[in-house]
């Protein structure tokens, strides 16, 4: 089993470690097992190991040291170039680099990114059940996103196009995306939608209560409504 997640990052030494000390404030899962400035040295490195995350520097880049990253990025390691022109970057993601960081790099735009490499590792790469990281969703908010342990998470309540989330410390987060959205997200954890409005999950579940679809109670105490053609599959996975 892996229990960490290895980082490389390839870069001068300042925006080195500033991207050290983002990477062990806001996704302490990841252990940086190699950061230099020298490609040569990385080069060495990489020709050995595989990182599940790099970050790059793209002006440190020379042909050779590029089809490596591509021969990496074949073995499922997140390629993140660091760069301060969008040009260069978006000619890199055509040949397969996950995403790009532009200078000065912002927190924001580091944990967005970041969290997308997450999110290539969840579908690609490893099980939910089995590695920290999975753990972990980010919810947008307006000022920015809030960084939550899945099972945190009670429940979720459609509101048109928005989702509430219900959360173990009893805060509510209001998020611009659709239960659908969050439905997807979380299929690969013990979530279940047991109404056109409500995805549960089936951790935070104190009770059933019989009836025409029934209804359960959560940790919170909510007392949420099982449509009549969710019961069926509802009880079979609880049983």
């Amino acid at each position: 089993m892996k229990n960490n997640l290895h980082a490389c990052i390839i870069n001068e030494h300042d925006d080195g470690d500033y991207i050290s000390l983002l990477l062990k404030n806001q996704f302490p899962e990841f252990e940086i097992s190699f950061q230099t400035d020298n490609i040569e040295h990385a080069s060495n490195y990489l020709s050995k190991n595989l990182p599940d995350l790099l970050f790059v520097d793209f002006r440190l880049l020379h042909k050779s040291a590029f089809e490596l990253l591509l021969k990496i990025k074949k073995n499922s390691s997140q390629i993140i170039f660091i760069t301060d022109s969008e040009k260069s970057a978006i000619q890199a993601i055509k040949n397969g680099i996950t995403d790009y960081l532009l200078k000065p790099i912002s927190e924001l735009d580091f944990v967005l990114t970041v969290n997308k490499a997450i999110e290539n590792f969840r579908k690609n790469n490893f099980s939910p059940a089995n590695n920290p990281v999975q753990n972990k969703i980010n919810l947008p908010t307006l000022q920015g996103f809030k960084r939550v342990n899945v099972d945190e998470i009670i429940r979720c309540e459609a509101y048109s196009n928005y989702t509430f989330i219900y959360l173990l410390d009893k805060t509510k987060v209001m998020v611009s995306k659709t239960l659908h959205d969050f439905e997807k997200n979380l299929s690969g954890y013990n979530f279940f939608r047991i109404h056109h409005k409500h995805l549960i999950n089936l951790e935070h579940l104190k009770e059933y209560i019989k009836g025409k679809g029934g209804q359960v109670v959560m940790a919170d105490n909510s007392v949420l409504d099982v449509s009549i053609r969710k019961k069926n599959d509802f009880l079979h996975k609880i049983a």
